[in-house]
């Protein structure tokens, strides 16, 4: 497919996922079933439009004064591709699979308005409720945190040291120009490439099925390597998902000690099974019920609560999400997140940890709610994570956000990866 047959698939994708609200991977994969024809680069061309497009929904709109799927696409092109119109109307022309062309009143106000002139939530494209909140974390530097939430991500992996160095790994993928990230200690990193240049299915690697690595974002790896697991320990992962800081800490222990790993929702745990054996992981016990864990109050040295949240610290990978977000949405995960930490503080030992990790940059998930559990559990009280941060990756490493030294907060535009919340508190009785 040409330039315009691709764009014209990206235009259809937005139209869908706007008029049904519905998960942009989703309508990617409606579109690559209806289009047969369509070649893996072709629909990874039109995938990187449609997210491309979803990153900067808010400000691509009101440069072109037109919301529409037409003038998003093609604001893509304009922004974020490098092409002029000129250029994309030469290389539109005769070609049958070309979506219309852009209106000439949203070329127009293209042409004449500054972004630098539209309210503060636009230019950061995130919703204007959500600004408030960005505020509280960031101050005045929130607006450049929003931003960098707009760029596309890189493909991060973490070598599984039970198997493999991480040089062996960075050897095995050196066709796809792997490096080694700039933070986490065992991070493998493959950047994100430009306009319709795609990313290598790493898990299609002969490295990948031998347990080499696993594909986690750096800061997923940083705020598992932060929790602090020691060879010998007995540790609760206590909404372990799909097992990925699971894994991290397990291989980080060296297959000694214990991992207990537990999700209420099981679905999102089973496929942890196949993950542990593929990573040759030996230290991992699997809880599917939380009957299970009742004999083990007051037992674990580090109990991980990873809790759900609104996700905000990913929208660089999840665009969609970021615009399906409500304020009933937060306060539901703000609910969520206080139960999780009442039902795990019973696992932690006296003079133990409980960390508390989201992949959110609100206040409400994270300063808010770990202030607000300490004043309801006085037994408990916030560690340094500064100081943890500085000992683990050195004076030099780039440094997260963080008000107070007590709590941290990783984003794109501090720390170059996703965003997490980390806090360490020790149980004091």
């Amino acid at each position: 497919m040409r330039l315009g047959g691709r764009l014209a698939g990206a235009i259809e994708v937005l139209a869908d996922i706007e008029a049904r609200r519905r998960p942009v991977a989703d309508a990617l994969k409606d579109w690559g079933l209806a289009h047969r024809f369509a070649g893996s680069g072709d629909r990874a061309a039109i995938g990187n439009i449609v997210y491309d497009a979803l990153r900067m929904k808010l400000s691509h709109a009101w440069l072109m004064d037109d919301g529409s799927a037409t003038a998003l696409g093609y604001a893509v092109m304009l922004r974020q591709w490098g092409k002029s119109a000129e250029q994309l109307t030469a290389e539109f022309d005769g070609d049958k699979f070309a979506p219309e062309p852009l209106p000439d009143a949203a070329l127009s106000a293209f042409a004449s308005r500054a972004l630098s002139d539209a309210p503060a939530h636009v230019q950061g494209d995130i919703p204007d409720w959500v600004q408030a909140s960005f505020e509280a974390t960031f101050g005045e530097d929130w607006l450049r945190q929003a931003k960098a939430l707009n760029e596309r991500p890189t493909l991060d992996l973490r070598a599984n040291t039970l198997k493999a160095s991480r040089a062996k790994v960075i050897k095995a993928l050196e066709d796809a120009k792997a490096e080694t990230t700039r933070i986490a200690r065992q991070g493998v990193r493959i950047a994100a490439g430009e306009g319709p240049s795609r990313l290598p299915n790493v898990t299609a690697e002969l490295s990948f099925q031998k347990g080499w690595f696993e594909v986690q974002d750096e800061g997923s790896q940083i705020v598992a390597d932060l929790a602090g697991a020691q060879e010998g320990e007995q540790i609760l992962d206590y909404c372990a998902g799909g097992g990925g800081k699971t894994l991290a800490m397990a291989a980080t222990m060296n297959n000694k000690g214990q991992v207990h790993a537990f999700d209420a929702d099981r679905k999102r745990l089973a496929p942890i099974i196949e993950r542990l054996k593929r990573a040759g992981t030996r230290n991992v016990q699997v809880h599917d019920r939380a009957e299970a864990l009742e004999r083990y109050q007051n037992k674990f040295d580090r109990v991980l609560v990873d809790a759900p949240c609104t996700g905000t610290g990913t929208w660089r990978r999840r665009p969609d999400t970021k615009w399906r977000l409500t304020q009933r949405n937060l306060e539901e995960r703000v609910e969520q997140q206080r139960q999780a930490l009442d039902e795990a503080k019973m696992f932690v030992r006296p003079g133990g940890e409980l960390v508390y990790v989201t992949c959110s940059v609100l206040p409400e998930e994270n300063e808010r709610q770990v202030r607000h559990f300490c004043a309801e559990n006085p037994e408990f009280s916030i560690r340094s994570a500064l100081d943890r941060w500085t000992g683990l990756f050195g004076a030099d490493a780039a440094k997260p956000h963080s008000a107070d030294g007590e709590t941290i907060t990783l984003t794109p535009g501090t720390t170059d990866t996703d965003g997490f919340f980390f806090c360490s508190m020790k149980r004091n009785a």
